[in-house]
């Protein structure tokens, strides 16, 4: 093992913090960069049950425990969204380094704090989705910036909950790594379709585009309660959002978040021109070509440190985000996926529910470096 392998707190070990983590990092062709040196959970024999599997060094069922740990110099938050600001603080504060899971707080205030309070003591923070992480993104940038879709009208993105969290295998067990209850998904602060699913394309749309100026929308809770494993759990997040974001020069995108029903393909925004269109991943009906393109291999598996068998395992982008982070603390690599995109995201998910309860349009006044510094 190297000398300066890092060591990785885990921050819940739950769905993303399994599949996205765990199961990744415990493999040897990433040990001479990162270990596995904590997990923590609030549920009882949880973080023992996850330590034993995936060989983690410690287990602790309290976030103190784990920052006081001396061999844990950086974690990543797999906790539920409403946490994320909480416990990111207190990890600065502790000195670690900190990936955070998508999104990275539930508020504009909340992102500045962090991304302040970290630049103060030296802190360095990668947050999820890294989507301009992605070939095909950055492609695709490239193209709309050199006119082949020429005039750009407008652009769509966005997700539906449907029932997807309720059916995870990571959910339908007894043992305590396999009945891990979603009703965090469902509940204030932090849950609904916007900042879990709708992330992923508002991090793609500004990627390519650039920050957007205005949010505008109307936004409502469609199922008011939801059923997982025979029992009933209330949902009091917006379920059901649709925005129109302004980019500026007539340049518009539409937005969405819903319980039910998709209009695109997730993560992958269309875009619209007097040149044609860009729909998933095809310009004008055909294919894209991207750098790295490989038959019958997603997008999501074409990322820098996704090689060999991770290529076969889900949440591969997270794992992605996470070595990110490993290389930004290892040798000072800075990341795509900064905590400024994923600020004006959030920025856009806030103003967005603020348009929808005021009735008026929102401006926005976060920014962040594009991956080409346009």
């Amino acid at each position: 093992m190297s000398s300066n392998s890092i060591g990785l707190g885990v921050v819940g070990a739950g769905s993303i913090g399994i599949r996205g983590c765990l199961e990744h990092l415990c493999l040897p062709d990433v040990q001479d960069k990162v270990r596995l040196a904590a997990v923590c959970d609030p549920v009882p024999g949880r973080a023992q049950a996850a330590a034993e599997k995936y060989g983690v060094a410690r287990a602790y069922e309290g976030l103190e425990e784990l920052l006081a740990d001396p061999n844990v110099d950086a974690v990543t938050l797999g906790s539920p969204i409403g946490l994320h600001y909480e416990q990111g603080l207190q990890a600065i504060r502790a000195g670690k380094h900190i990936h955070f899971n998508k999104t990275m707080t539930t508020t504009t205030d909340e992102a500045t704090e962090l991304i302040e309070e970290a630049r103060a003591r030296g802190v360095k923070i990668v947050a999820s989705p890294g989507q301009m992480l992605q070939a095909p993104h950055r492609e695709i940038r490239r193209l709309i910036q050199e006119g082949a879709l020429g005039r750009v009208a407008w652009a769509a993105t966005g997700a539906a909950f449907g029932s997807y969290h309720e059916k995870e295998g990571v959910r339908q067990g007894d043992d305590p790594l396999s009945n891990i209850n979603p009703a965090w998904y469902w509940r204030k602060p932090g849950g609904g379709p916007l900042y879990d699913m709708t992330v992923y394309g508002l991090h793609s749309l500004t990627g390519v585009l650039g920050p957007a100026k205005r949010v505008t929308a109307m936004s409502g809770i469609g199922i008011k309660e939801r059923e997982y494993r025979g029992e009933m759990y209330p949902s009091d997040c917006d379920d059901n959002t649709l925005m129109v974001l302004d980019f500026g020069d007539a340049l518009f995108a539409f937005v969405y978040g819903t319980f039910a029903g998709t209009l695109t393909e997730f993560g992958l925004p269309s875009y619209y021109g007097t040149k044609g269109s860009i729909v998933g991943l095809k310009l004008n009906g055909e294919p894209l070509d991207y750098p790295g393109k490989e038959e019958g291999l997603s997008h999501f598996h074409l990322l820098p440190h996704v090689m060999g068998q991770h290529r076969k395992m889900g949440e591969a982008h997270v794992f992605e985000d996470i070595m990110q982070l490993v290389d930004f603390v290892r040798d000072g690599t800075p990341s795509a996926a900064t905590p400024e995109h994923a600020r004006h995201v959030i920025e856009i998910i806030e103003a967005g529910y603020r348009a929808a309860e005021t009735g008026q349009t929102q401006p926005l006044t976060t920014t962040f470096a594009t991956v080409d510094g346009k």
